[in-house]
């Protein structure tokens, strides 16, 4: 199939990712499919490649990168998976690993994850273990992937005992974020994205939360704003990453609002049409500065401009938003106890003494969260 090549421009964001012997570049902009290319072809010159992707980006930008692709000499073997959260499973890990090496991709050649964070994640772990280690080049389509899952080498599937289980830390080799690729999102996609780019605001740059909340809505609509907040998000993920890399220390941070998220997601059960991940980490923003506020560590003025914020992009910020109902205080506490930060039992927030004053809080007591979930679930959203 041919397709007409993406315009070239050269306006482009560069963001280092400073990890010794495994550094590489995140580059930011409109129109870069092209770009992304010539880049992997300097790099890998000769390598053959799997474009792995999903059936709803395939049918809207894969034909125009192939053709990118094609241009500078790289054959590309194209690897449909099914959308959605579900193809993070154990089958379609298997199903793409068989693909992969069907198509003959050897240990030097590339595997390029092109699509959201669903996409990227099970891309990235096929690469980590695919003849014990291929080079991966992550070209994120959502806005949630571009700010978050496709930098940090962060890969994964879900099990049914929670969200991300079963992993490896691989890094790409290259991370193209290509903003232009963000118009064909839906409304509700997009913003469920924006639910990350926020969250570094509340994690240590009370600033940039300020520049969201006059922002938010040119961000939505696309220029230069889009741009600079998926720059500033990589960067603060970058800088984090690079301090440490295997989540050992403040890495954690970045994890603000996942717990609430990843529980709710489990107990929705991935289904999308109920809720996305993004939806589930809006909920769990306002949740972990409420709670903090039960906590009396965080002023309540901080934790109601978050909600409020939430609120107006059109996100959710309670546990009576999740469609079909976020189940009873017992289902939340169970599923949260299979977090990734539990250690000995004990759960581990990342709480906060005010905007952009995160903090890792572990041996968080159950019977806390219980009262706290309690309380939630009993409110009726008058407070803000």
């Amino acid at each position: 199939m041919n397709a007409t090549i993406p315009a070239r421009t050269g306006a482009r964001i560069t963001v280092p990712v400073a990890l010794e012997g495994r550094g590489y570049d995140i580059h930011i902009g409109r129109h870069q499919l092209c770009e992304a290319a010539a880049l992997i072809a300097t790099f890998a010159p000769g390598a053959r490649a799997a474009l792995v992707t999903d059936e709803s980006v395939a049918a809207l930008h894969a034909a125009a990168f192939e053709t990118c692709l094609q241009q500078e000499g790289i054959a590309a073997t194209r690897i449909t998976i099914p959308p959605g959260e579900a193809s993070k499973s154990y089958a379609q890990f298997v199903a793409l690993c068989d693909a992969l090496l069907a198509a003959k991709i050897e240990r030097n050649d590339l595997i390029i994850a092109f699509g959201g964070g669903v996409v990227g994640d099970l891309s990235g772990f096929a690469a980590a273990v695919l003849r014990r280690g291929v080079r991966l080049v992550q070209v994120p389509t959502t806005l949630l992937s571009q700010v978050d899952s496709s930098v940090g080498g962060k890969t994964g599937i879900n099990s049914p005992h929670g969200k991300n289980l079963i992993g490896a830390f691989h890094q790409p080799s290259l991370v193209i974020a290509d903003t232009a690729l963000l118009d064909t999102l839906s409304e509700r996609e997009f913003k469920a994205g924006y639910a990350e780019v926020v969250k570094y605001g509340l994690i240590d740059d009370p600033a940039f939360f300020d520049w969201c909340e006059a922002n938010w809505s040119r961000v939505i609509a696309g220029g230069p704003e889009r741009d600079h907040a998926v720059a500033v998000s990589c960067r603060a993920k970058a800088a984090i990453v690079a301090r440490d890399e295997r989540e050992e220390g403040d890495r954690a941070l970045l994890n603000l609002g996942h717990t609430f998220a990843h529980a709710l997601e489990r107990l929705t059960k991935y289904d999308s049409s109920r809720l996305v991940h993004g939806e589930a980490v809006a909920i769990g923003l306002a949740l972990a500065f409420r709670f903090s506020q039960r906590l009396e560590l965080c002023p309540g003025q901080d934790a109601i401009r978050v909600s409020r914020h939430l609120d107006h992009v059109g996100l959710p910020s309670r546990l009576q938003q999740v469609p079909g109902g976020a189940g009873s205080v017992e289902e939340i506490l169970a599923a949260m106890a299979q977090d990734k930060k539990v250690k000995r039992g004990a759960l581990t927030f990342i709480l906060a003494r005010g905007i952009g004053k995160s903090f890792i809080a572990p041996g968080v007591a159950a019977e806390e969260v219980g009262s706290f979930l309690e309380a939630e679930l009993a409110a009726n959203g008058a407070a803000h």
